[in-house]
């Protein structure tokens, strides 16, 4: 027998899931089919919230699963002979940017394993502040610098970065300005980033 410790007790024993259900008058409901109970004065509503954000707190099994992220379809790859690895996501339609062009982008930026890092949008909010940055290799990451080169705006692509086409110096952006973020990236300098940038506009 299973104890049953929220019900009530006798010479200091915890009665049995089975004797409190027969001594209530519901051991019948086991035995045909585990018939729903009826919960009196409780709306359907507060039910749902207790069985989908409550029992959250007490054991995740319950929880509602999240829906799975649809990962966007890769229409193209290429690999640089730098050793910059390009997937193709979107194809922009607008005009192209070129060496040394001033650009505005949206990035995110991830650890080869998949962990964020940085972006200039918000994980919770959606709202992005994008940045501006000139093509141009002494000012950027080079590996990003070749990313964006030959983007058209509109287009998203996603980039494998080597280590030695990236955070070479504290100096290189994208980088940001908060102490925080900003150590988090550099603290993965030496490591290959992932980086899926889109092109807003070339300036």
């Amino acid at each position: 027998m299973i104890p049953f410790y929220g019900g009530e007790k006798k010479n200091n024993k915890s009665l049995s899931v089975e004797s409190w259900l027969s001594k209530n008058g519901t051991v019948e409901n086991l035995h045909k089919g585990f018939r729903p109970l009826a919960v009196q004065g409780l709306s359907r509503r507060l039910l749902l919230q207790f069985i989908g954000v409550n029992s959250v707190q007490l054991h995740p099994v319950f929880a509602v699963p999240l829906p799975e992220m649809k990962e966007p379809e890769v229409i193209g790859t290429l690999k640089l002979p730098s050793g910059v690895r390009i997937q193709e996501i979107v194809e922009g339609k607008g005009p192209e940017a070129h060496e040394r062009d001033l650009v505005e982008i949206n990035y995110v930026c991830r650890r080869s394993n998949g962990y964020f890092v940085h972006s200039t949008v918000d994980q919770f909010s959606g709202e992005s502040t994008p940045v501006i940055l000139p093509l141009d290799e002494n000012r950027i990451i080079k590996g990003l610098k070749e990313v964006l080169i030959g983007m058209r705006v509109g287009g998203k692509r996603r980039a494998l970065i080597p280590p030695s086409l990236g955070y070479i110096n504290e100096d290189l952006n994208p980088i940001p300005e908060e102490f925080g973020p900003r150590r988090s990236l550099l603290s993965h300098a030496n490591e290959p980033l992932i980086f899926e940038v889109q092109l807003l506009k070339v300036l």
